[in-house]
């Protein structure tokens, strides 16, 4: 195989620094003590979708594009776990505002940009998850329930149209990876009754690889430097260095040891978090 390392991609100066000066704006918002998130997201949606209507009386929902407009305020949308009748209506109300702001932003024309969009998103999730950890990369149609049972380690990556159901809690150690359309759940149903839910926390250790179109269920633990392969379904934990095949995933090989792996350069990531993490 051939040693691929991520390689820098230049954008204009001036670029840089609108990008800059836009997403210091939202951090310095969100910073504050009296910041309202709704007020937040609607203004940043309308900057994004309507810029010509930024700070005109037409901003209000029921004036203009009525409809439309409604949308960039959070207060007038319901999002599915606001029906869930486990959820901490209080901590949700905290993020709800930055949960919808993320979805909006992706399906703007911006959030197929690489180098904004991961380092809005690491912005956002600093503010959404219960811990965040340095260098987080997500790109872009991630899905979250609540957002706030989320814990994410350091240098961890979520890559494209990801389900990561935090309803019990997930926990993602450092260094963990997800591809794209996989999902992660943390809650269950009952055979007979989809009213009896289960929420265990779901682990993925130090290290994990969860790889294109596979499924963790709840509960499930995926120990450190595991892997689950592509389409896999892993209903159980899988063990230390283990790659977990197969619906239901089974542990089929395990990994070199340490010392047999090759010894690679370090290099150096392109998006990593240039801020305290």
């Amino acid at each position: 195989m051939a040693f691929l390392p991520l390689r820098p991609v230049e954008l204009p100066p001036a670029t840089l620094a609108l990008y800059d000066e836009w997403l210091g704006r939202i951090e310095d918002r969100l910073d504050r003590a009296d910041c309202d998130r709704n007020e937040l997201c609607r203004d940043v949606l309308t900057e994004l979708y309507h810029p010509q209507l930024a700070g005109s009386p037409a901003f209000e929902p029921g004036a203009g594009a009525g409809i439309a407009l409604a949308q960039l305020d959070p207060r007038n949308v319901t999002l599915e776990p606001e029906y869930y009748s486990d959820i901490d209506a209080e901590r949700f109300a905290q993020v709800k505002p930055l949960l919808w702001l993320w979805e909006m932003f992706d399906k703007s024309p911006s959030g197929e940009n690489v180098h904004l969009g991961i380092r809005f998103r690491r912005v956002l999730a600093r503010h959404v998850f219960r811990r965040c950890g340095r260098n987080f990369k997500c790109f872009q149609f991630v899905k979250f329930s609540f957002g706030y049972n989320m814990e994410v380690g350091n240098d961890v990556v979520v890559h494209r149209h990801v389900l990561l159901d935090d309803r019990g809690g997930i926990r993602i150690g450092d260094r963990t990876s997800v591809a794209d359309y996989a999902n992660i759940y943390s809650h269950t149903h009952d055979l007979a009754d989809q009213r009896l839910v289960l929420t265990p926390v779901t682990v993925l250790g130090d290290g994990v690889r969860v790889t294109y179109h596979a499924t963790v269920l709840a509960g499930t633990r995926l120990e450190h430097d595991s892997m689950l392969g592509a389409l896999g379904l892993a209903t159980r934990n899988v063990p230390p260095g283990m790659l977990a095949l197969g619906i239901p995933a089974t542990p089929k090989f395990a990994k070199p040891p340490l010392e047999e792996r090759p010894i690679l350069p370090r290099t150096s990531d392109p998006l990593a978090d240039a801020g305290p993490g």
